[in-house]
């Protein structure tokens, strides 16, 4: 089975920075790309940045030049850094993976299970 676990979420004030860390582990053959959504209260799920295996890179507009998303493919791990934040980045985080389980089989979708990002001002 296959599972992603992150970490890294918190309380912080405007203005300051955080890092999210994603772990994909299970019997992975390989994965595609690995991005970040967040979901705020009474709001729909949006993509806040994507990365592909080869590390190109998508970014939503509210976060381009603040946010970096990055990736170790040796360790199966994706990472957000989040610099000058703002109250309305507030919601929880997921992470998702596109993994394949068998190599020319799939790839499927894997989510995290979130973690709350709370930008006082």
């Amino acid at each position: 089975q296959v599972q992603l676990v992150e970490s890294g979420g918190g309380l912080v004030q405007a203005g300051g920075s955080l890092r999210l860390s994603c772990a994909a582990s299970g019997r992975i053959f390989s994965i595609n790309a690995m991005g970040w959504y967040r979901q705020a209260p009474g709001k729909q799920r949006e993509l806040v940045a994507a990365i592909t295996s080869g590390g190109r890179t998508n970014y939503a507009d509210s976060v381009k030049g603040r946010f970096t998303i990055s990736r170790d493919n040796a360790k199966n791990t994706v990472y957000l850094q989040m610099n000058s934040l703002k109250p309305e980045d507030t919601a929880v985080y997921y992470c998702n993976a596109e993994i394949y389980l068998i190599m020319g089989f799939g790839p499927n979708d894997y989510w995290g299970q979130g973690t709350q990002v709370t930008v006082s001002s």
